[in-house]
């Protein structure tokens, strides 16, 4: 999944990058050496005809081509095209990991607001956490295929300790064609109501930083279900991929090198292999490959995210808080080693 580089550029130095070309989990070599190899392929049989198989005439007659493809090829404009539908897909794929739901604040506002050292306020605390890691995991369920497989039904999230099995009627019994990612949001706010009523959240202000943190939680959740329904516009994706591939099937004739002894200017030497002409295709290509691993971050290239990581680590959040959210053993004050030396001084 995420290929994490940063250690090993923690610090500038002479070719501080040259080690990460050497990679090859989550490089462009990987996701792009299949085209590249039936790119050059291609060309390599183009060449090998026009130079072993034509005839005399036939020969003048692909020059003419050859010619003509290479001058109109430029009038593509591969740099624009590609520069502005990729900015657009990796500003979308960064606000995507953005609103990610991550349970810390809403751990965080629960252990200063709701009270109670009985077994009461614990259960209460846990199952409001629970219910939090739900929501999320029901979200990432619908737009992750490796979270996916990991939950391919109910029964797999009842058995990995997110629901009950009451819980899992009461879920079912509500029929909807739409994702139902929200009702343990509903759960949430009924037991926080329940807490006000019975005194362990003590007033309404507290009532009300609870319930923005849940529908600041919610809010994320919510967006990575548009993230997923709302894609980039197809014919925006099918114009770049378009452009791309016509350009460079045109290259397959237009960048052929011609016999010298016919004089066309610029094509004085004859290098049998197109050096620029694959550099360009490297770039280029490889340019919309970057596009292509970002447009859906949930899948499962060695670039996307690691969602399933984060269930777990959501659902560890939600086992810890029923020890940091005891109140049982608050931490002792006590005089630290600075706040000392600051005394003594």
């Amino acid at each position: 999944m995420t290929v994490t580089y940063t250690a090993q550029v923690a610090n500038a130095r002479f070719c501080g990058f040259s080690k990460l070309l050497l990679a090859w989990r989550g490089s462009i070599y990987k996701v792009l050496w299949k085209e590249f190899l039936a790119f050059f392929a291609m060309y390599t049989a183009i060449s090998v005809t026009y130079r072993f198989f034509l005839f005399d005439d036939q020969k003048r007659y692909f020059e003419k081509l050859a010619i003509y493809c290479n001058h109109y090829a430029s009038l593509i404009p591969m740099s624009f095209v590609l520069g502005f539908y990729v900015t657009l897909v990796v500003n979308r794929w960064w606000n995507q990991y953005t609103r990610i739901p991550l349970p810390d604040r809403l751990m965080c506002v629960l252990s200063g607001g709701l009270q109670g050292v009985d077994e009461r306020g614990r259960l209460l605390r846990r199952t409001m956490m629970r219910y939090a890691s739900l929501s999320a995991l029901l979200i990432l369920r619908s737009v992750s295929t490796a979270v996916f497989k990991r939950f391919p039904t109910m029964d797999h999230v009842v058995e990995a300790g997110f629901m009950t099995r009451e819980e899992r009627k009461k879920f079912e019994s509500l029929k909807s064609p739409y994702n139902k990612y929200w009702i343990p949001c509903v759960w949430f706010t009924n037991l926080a109501a329940l807490a006000r009523c019975e005194g362990r959240i003590k007033d309404d202000s507290t009532l009300k930083l609870v319930l923005e943190e849940l529908n600041h939680f919610r809010g994320n959740c919510s967006m990575l279900f548009h993230y997923d329904m709302i894609s980039v516009p197809l014919v925006y994706t099918q114009v770049v991929t378009l452009a791309v591939y016509s350009f460079f099937f045109v290259c397959l004739i237009g960048r052929q090198f011609l016999d010298p002894t016919q004089g066309y200017l610029g094509h004085d030497l004859d290098l049998y292999v197109p050096i620029f002409t694959l550099l360009q295709f490297f770039f280029y290509a490889g340019w919309l490959k970057v596009a292509e691993q970002l447009i859906n971050p949930f899948g499962e290239d060695d670039d996307d995210f690691e969602t399933n990581w984060l269930i777990d680590r959501n659902f560890q959040v939600y086992i810890e808080s029923h020890v940091l959210l005891s109140f049982s053993q608050p931490p002792i004050v006590i005089v630290d080693v600075i706040y000392a030396c600051i005394c003594s001084g």
